[in-house]
């Protein structure tokens, strides 16, 4: 018998990790030679052993198959917050359209901050417009380790339409400026970069820029950085040449 006071909630705002965050990439040729065998993990899927189910659920984390994704869902919802987050990451593996609504509803409900936060991440790799409104939610209310993801997997809506970039932006140059963890602040500098490259000139455009350059003198080295490197990658000559000032007056 599971017992979720095992496994933590992340209360504690330092906690920006979870167990699966360092999931080999899936084009690594040592996870591709390691790979279980597909029709024995779909099988394990709906196995009657706990156990057989949540290393079929973890091995989704790796394995991409169409088939898994109604038997991922279901254990999406399942009463140990273990399973849970081993499907949310199978399911950012295996994205697809009938996994957006379960996973929104799933992040709404979930009171374990590690499945939040896995929903958090499958829902950006969606790439689904249905998510815009749960990630701005979970960026603005949740527990540092969720904004974390929320910030990001809002920067894939850039592949989703330029109405949908446009409208991700105001809430992640908000949390640019006024959010206290600096990990989040960094991942809120990326995804201003993807998404600028999504819409066109204008005033939401020119907002980004001026939020990245004020960015750039932010007190963590790391949000500088990222901040630098979505300025570089827009090209934006007042970017460019505020990068070109604080570096020769020895502040960047």
């Amino acid at each position: 018998m599971y017992n979720e006071d095992d496994l933590s909630l992340l209360d504690a705002e330092e906690n920006l990790e979870s167990p699966l965050d360092y999931m080999a990439a899936l084009d690594d040729p040592a996870v591709e030679a390691a790979k279980p065998d597909v029709e024995e993990m779909l099988r394990l899927l709906e196995s009657t052993n706990v156990l057989e189910q949540m290393i079929a659920a973890r091995s989704f984390c790796e394995l991409q198959d169409p088939r898994a994704i109604p038997l991922l869902i279901q254990l999406l919802c399942d009463a140990c917050p273990l399973m849970r987050v081993s499907a949310a990451y199978a399911l950012g593996r295996n994205p697809s359209d009938s996994a957006v609504l379960p996973l929104i509803q799933q992040l709404d409900q979930d009171w374990n901050g590690y499945v939040r936060k896995g929903v958090v991440w499958a829902l950006g790799n969606c790439r689904d417009r249905r998510v815009l409104a749960p990630l701005v939610d979970a960026l603005q209310n949740d527990i540092s380790a969720v904004r974390l993801w929320a910030a990001s997997s809002l920067g894939q809506l850039s592949e989703v339409a330029a109405e949908v970039a446009e409208a991700a932006i105001p809430p992640l140059i908000y949390a640019l400026k006024t959010e206290p963890m600096a990990p989040v602040r960094s991942n809120c500098a990326w995804s201003l970069g993807q998404l600028c490259q999504a819409i066109p000139g204008g005033e939401t455009y020119e907002q980004v820029i001026l939020a990245l350059i004020d960015a750039l003198q932010d007190s963590d080295l790391g949000v500088q950085e990222d901040t630098k490197n979505s300025l570089l990658k827009l090209s934006d000559p007042t970017g460019l040449q505020a990068i070109e000032e604080l570096e020769s007056m020895g502040l960047l």
